[in-house]
């Protein structure tokens, strides 16, 4: 064991965040801590880190063994290059190497007697040098600063000119290279890539020690963990297992907490009920046997409600009119800044009901096409064509839809004048604003707040295309799963940025990667674009030394893939339309039959034998066309 957590509690202005927490690491555990937003989570990681001091408990750390922490933002002050920050973690094996060579120059002007000397000086430092990867501790460190999406070129970029994502991002490259025992990430994948989020699971994983992360990357903590931690009403719950099973585990407990808290409800209701009743006898008898029922009632140990499953953000998205089949069609978009070209002669088209998903490195310019599309920016080259009806609702992840100086219920009154004082403040508290939150300032919330506000107003736009950077950002693991199941329930169109790969395996229909400054397509979600990438980026490889073969008047195989693509498209729409169609005719024939049903039982009718006879050759009728109803309903969900 490296580390244990024996009892922790800490409390804030009288109010407990943490109650008796106790759990323990194993030297080569992979852990992550969950729970939602405001829970508890960073606090517990600074009281471990020592931080933060605990009201109660005690933090234990193995003797000897080390530890490394990262917090969220987490700002590296420094007048050193990247290069030279980072190289700055390898001091002592630097040290070592230039004692190794001042001993090598000393053994050759020596005499005979010392050189006895030097060379078992020079032995013990060749060892330590070897045991600490002297010969590697380079190309350690490059591969480091790429794998955290760092180029070549931005080595020699001084840390004062950094973002604060990028100096965080510095500071996780100088804490994996220090190699500590046990490291402590607090949300690690914020300012990551997908490329360096893939390459960061690679690395943990393969860890020679213990790590703990908190994180809402659901994707990451499926790779990474397999042991989850929740924190939840104070309490810590350990699991085992990756994210999915802590999942699947928790709703089993919840289930099974909520309906032994229901039952006690419903016992502790009936004993009131009863003792009240006894009472209104007014008999001595009756009075005591209340009282008696009343010392069995106090001696009752009440159960706590569980937290309700994902009861925090109410999110509907329903669009007012429907757009035509074709929604977005874009052709040859081109977009530079200066002497940077960010893409090139993109096309895509976007039909009506499809979940597309626009993914790709940090700076490729995806937030860039969706302001284009939101005239926010404009193209140098290309022309975007909406279809007919089609009405954009757009979230950004920037939030400049929403006015700074206005107050939250200024921003919905203004936005949607015709909503009543009651239907904003209840569109309000179902995004967690209640009370005086109203009329708190856009400019004083912070980046969770902000999101929200602008969810409210997506919502409320009825729109039939929803274009989204970045949803996700700033949204506790409950949150997105209610994006998530609000999406999938919507029956609009939607194209989104995001890095979040959990999200877009639950809701992208279609992926478009953006990298060499084109989009390729992947007909699937993000699991399937895993799958197929390489084989992808390979087949265009090929094609493109074939290029010069190919004949003018030649139908190239992307055109045919792009094709087929459609046509598939096409062939799932309507298969979806037919189940969904399905659906309701056995709805409307299972009410027609239970109608039926109720009829045959009243008097009038059930007395009556050819009454009896017509509603008996209906329903036998029904029935069957029901029977095939089903059969075909089989057959499309296949």
């Amino acid at each position: 064991m490296i580390l244990s957590c024996q009892n922790i509690s800490k409390a804030f202005n009288e109010k407990s965040i943490l109650r008796d927490v106790s759990f323990h690491i194993e030297d080569y555990d992979k852990a992550a801590v969950v729970g939602i937003n405001g829970v508890g989570k960073t606090t517990l990681l600074r009281i471990i880190v020592g931080e933060m001091a605990a009201d109660d408990g005690l933090v234990t750390l193995s003797k000897g063994k080390t530890m490394g922490y990262l917090a969220q933002n987490q700002a590296v002050n420094s007048e050193n290059t990247i290069y030279d920050e980072l190289l700055s973690v390898k001091a002592d094996i630097i040290s070592l190497e230039k004692q190794i060579r001042e001993t090598e120059r000393a053994m050759k002007h020596c005499s005979e007697d010392e050189l006895s000397r030097l060379m078992e000086s020079y032995t013990r430092q060749m060892h330590a040098f070897e045991s600490a990867n002297g010969y590697a501790y380079k190309s350690e460190l490059t591969g480091v600063l790429k794998g955290l999406g760092f180029t070549e070129e931005e080595f020699e970029k001084p840390i004062s000119t950094l973002s604060g994502g990028q100096k965080t991002r510095v500071a996780l490259g100088k804490l994996l290279l220090l190699k500590p025992d046990l490291i402590i990430l607090d949300e690690p994948t914020n300012h990551l890539d997908l490329n360096s989020i893939a390459w960061l699971e690679t690395y943990l994983l393969n860890y020679k020690g213990a790590v703990i992360i908190v994180s809402h990357d659901r994707y990451f903590l499926d790779k990474i963990a397999g042991k989850v931690i929740e924190i939840d009403q104070t309490k810590a719950t350990t699991f085992v297992g990756n994210y999915s099973d802590y999942a699947v585990k928790k709703e089993q407990l919840r289930t099974a907490a909520l309906n032994a808290y229901l039952n006690q409800q419903r016992e502790i209701k009936h004993q009131e009920d009863v003792i009240e009743k006894l009472r209104s006898f007014n008999r001595e008898k009756s009075i005591k046997r209340a009282e008696s029922r009343v010392k069995m009632l106090d001696k009752i140990e009440v159960l706590e409600k569980p937290t309700e499953t994902r009861s925090d953000i109410h999110m509907t998205l329903t669009p007012k009119y429907q757009s035509g089949n074709d929604v977005l069609h874009i052709e040859g978009l081109s977009k530079s800044f200066g002497p940077l070209t960010l893409f090139e002669n993109l096309s895509m088209d976007i039909k009506r009901g499809e979940h597309v998903a626009i993914i790709g490195d940090n700076g490729t310019g995806k937030t860039t096409i969706l302001k284009i599309i939101n005239e926010l920016l404009p193209a140098d080259e290309g022309t975007i064509t909406l279809g007919s009806h089609v009405h954009i609702g757009y979230y950004d992840q920037e939030h400049n839809v929403l006015h700074t100086d206005k107050t939250l219920f200024e921003e919905i009154s203004d936005a949607y004048p015709t909503l009543t004082n009651t239907e904003i403040r209840n569109t309000l508290a179902a995004f967690l604003f209640t009370g005086d939150d109203v009329f708190k300032q856009i400019k004083d919330l912070s980046g969770g707040e902000k999101g929200r506000v602008s969810l409210a107003k997506l919502m409320l736009s009825e729109a039939n295309f929803l274009i989204l950077d970045e949803p996700t950002n700033h949204l506790d693991i409950m949150s997105k799963e209610i994006l998530e199941d609000a999406l999938n329930a919507y029956e609009g169109t939607v194209l989104y940025v995001s890095h979040d790969r959990y999200f877009i395996n639950r809701t992208a229909s279609r992926i478009l990667d953006l990298t060499e400054k084109q989009l390729i397509g992947y007909l699937g979600n993000y699991d399937y674009y895993l799958e197929k990438k390489e084989t992808v980026e390979q087949n265009l490889l090929t094609k493109s030394s074939a290029a010069p073969l190919v004949k003018p008047e030649a139908v190239s195989e992307t055109k045919l893939d792009w094709q087929a693509q459609k046509e598939l498209q096409a062939k799932q729409r309507k298969r979806e339309n037919d189940l969904k169609k399905c659906e309701e005719k056995i709805s409307e024939l299972e009410a027609k039959i239970a109608e039926i049903d109720e009829q045959m039982q009243q008097p009038e009718i059930a007395t009556s034998v050819f009454k009896l006879q017509d509603l008996t050759k209906e329903q036998e009728a029904l029935n069957a066309q029901l029977t095939e109803l089903y059969e075909k309903w089989e057959l499309l969900a296949e």
